[in-house]
């Protein structure tokens, strides 16, 4: 066959190859596509339309609910319920971040010495991240129980009075915090370490040389090497801890008379928590937290472009 008739059948054949190839990336491509569109985009839709809707039990079955603009989202913003339930959002937030980053780095560096045991610790921190979120918050209720749990007991021991924990307006909050930050540090090890142990070993001895001390070496080092992780880490730990509703409905169900009242468990209470459910405004609730996780998520992504 001459060169002329090889390049005419080669020819011929690419486009063929072509589209067999994009195909079959279609078609790999094609569940992920449908899981994004049936487990994201239309919940998503779902959750809008009804913010921007008066649904009751019936239209919510049945449909026909009359358009509200953005009524429910005034309803929302007018509630007494909003300012409070916006502070221990914060607060939650905020004071979860920060421990279950801090402890977390603190047993990353801990553990990437590599000593004896090492491995069957890390495995036994992630024992709060692997339990059901039912477990775990049964566990601190009792163990904040003011007549029998643990915490009191010992307090007790130290020659300290009992405290209220889950019945008290001034330290609901505060228990609620303390089992997140139990639940949270695990997944922030382990990420962290796998940063930490991504950090070329040569990079310390070059510092070593140069006459740096451990802390010098940490801040000059390993943090700024260390921030491309820390901040992925940090925003799944605010996407996540914004959305936390499990631990606050079991230990206190948003109380005592709301003082332990987030976004999330308002949401819930707003569309399931009553005899007459409001669903719109408590879509509403849900879609605050949902643009909330999204601008971090801009600013995260907008901050990785630039650097």
């Amino acid at each position: 066959m001459s060169d002329t008739t090889r390049r005419v059948v080669r020819s011929a054949t690419a486009p063929g190859r072509t589209r067999s190839t994009q195909w079959a990336a279609w078609a790999f491509l094609a569940p992920v596509v449908l899981y994004l569109l049936l487990f994201y985009a239309y919940p998503l839709f779902r959750n809008v339309e009804l913010s921007l809707r008066t649904y009751t039990v019936r239209s919510f079955v049945q449909g026909g609910a009359p358009f509200a603009g953005f009524g429910n989202y005034a309803k929302v913003f007018g509630d007494a319920t909003f300012g409070p339930a916006l502070w221990h959002t914060v607060v939650f937030t905020l004071v979860s971040l920060v421990f279950q980053f801090g402890f977390g780095l603190a047993l990353a560096l801990f553990f990437v010495r590599n000593f004896r045991l090492s491995a069957t610790l890390r495995a036994l921190f992630l024992v709060p991240w692997l339990l059901p979120l039912i477990v775990s918050g049964s566990t601190w209720s009792w163990m904040f129980n003011s007549d029998s749990g643990v915490v009191n007991a010992a307090l007790n021991w130290l020659g300290i009075g009992p405290v209220n924990w889950l019945t008290s307006p001034d330290w609901a909050l505060w228990s609620v915090i303390i089992a997140n930050i139990w639940i949270g540090i695990p997944f922030n090890l382990v990420v962290l370490y796998s940063g930490l142990r991504a950090i070329p070993a040569a990079v310390y001895e070059a510092a070593a040389l140069d006459g740096a001390n451990g802390r010098q070496r940490f801040w000059k080092v390993t943090f700024p090497l260390l921030r491309p992780v820390s901040a992925i880490t940090l925003l799944l730990g605010l996407v996540y801890t914004l959305k936390v509703f499990d631990i606050i409905w079991i230990m206190t169900k948003g109380g005592p008379g709301g003082a332990s009242t987030t976004f999330a468990t308002w949401s819930y209470r707003l569309g399931f928590g009553n005899l007459v459910p409001s669903f719109g405004p408590g879509a509403a609730v849900g879609n605050l937290l949902i643009v909330t996780a999204l601008v971090f998520g801009l600013i995260y992504i907008r901050r990785q472009a630039v650097s």
